[in-house]
């Protein structure tokens, strides 16, 4: 075996430790997915000309942002999680990072459940500032790939979320069988790939909400086909040979179609009147 196939066993989950807390990488990596996706918004509003302007996109963003925490670790516990009804019961543990008097962090978000918060948070913000809940969601759409990149590097990097076997020379050795490194496949095809995508068709869309009606379009996808190479998770496994990423999957490529359709009909019926 090669050092690649090896590479687990000279990573460290944890970056540093400050005064006995454990800093583990996933965390550095979440918490940089905000501030590059933030740091993008800005840029690409600029470029592109949104009538956002800064303080006004500020306050969206602590909206998204808190949308974006507790939809994807409540989105994990409802849709993942084997102790669903403890934490429903006690949600102040959901948030919760001690185990024993020990600092063991939070684990456990799911992006469906993300994407969910990040909606409701658009929402809400649009509703109490007046503002188009269309238009502040494409302002952000091309920024999501990005933080995804890191988001799933950060799985990588965790050790979480592992693939499914392969003979293949890139599979990594979990335990004692070579695996594929699903996580990057992720990072690479649900981020860098859509990033690019939606690069070159933003400014050839027309109506507002296109732009992350066919971010959720292409990330479904995309998911969809990488799912293959992706362990589902043990404590659900597969519902007739498909994940619950795929069921997730499919049920958002359903609503991105319905969503795009809507938007086009509403589109030309208003130009027509």
């Amino acid at each position: 075996m090669n050092n690649w196939n090896l590479i687990y066993q000279h990573i460290d989950r944890v970056a540093i430790n400050i005064f006995s807390i454990n800093v583990y990488w996933y965390g550095i990596c979440y918490a940089s997915a905000l501030i590059v996706a933030f740091l993008a918004v800005k840029y690409f509003i600029n470029k592109d000309k949104y009538p956002i302007n800064n303080n006004e996109l500020d306050m969206f963003f602590i909206y998204v942002e808190i949308g974006v925490i507790l939809g994807a670790r409540i989105g994990y516990i409802v849709i993942y999680d084997t102790n669903t009804m403890y934490y429903l019961l006690r949600p102040w543990e959901m948030f919760n990072p001690f185990v024993n008097g020990k600092f063991v962090g939070i684990s456990g978000m799911s992006y469906h459940g993300a994407v969910f918060g990040f909606i409701l948070g658009a929402y809400l913000y649009a509703k109490r500032y007046k503002k188009s809940v269309l238009l502040l969601m494409d302002s952000t759409a091309i920024a999501l790939p990005l933080g995804y990149i890191l988001g799933r590097i950060g799985n990588f990097l965790n050790q979480e979320l592992v693939g499914r076997e392969t003979d293949l020379s890139i599979g990594i050795l979990v335990n004692d069988k070579l695996v594929h490194p699903s996580q990057l496949y992720e990072a690479f095809l649900e981020g860098f790939c859509i990033f690019v995508i939606l690069f070159f068709i933003r400014r050839k869309l027309k109506y507002q909400g296109e732009l992350i009606g066919f971010y959720l379009l292409f990330y479904s996808i995309a998911r969809f086909v990488v799912e293959f190479f992706r362990e589902a998770d043990s404590q659900i496994g597969y519902f007739y040979g498909i994940s619950m990423g795929q069921i997730l999957s499919i049920i958002t490529l359903m609503i991105s179609i319905i969503f795009l359709v809507f938007i086009h009909k509403k589109m030309i019926k208003k130009q027509q009147l």
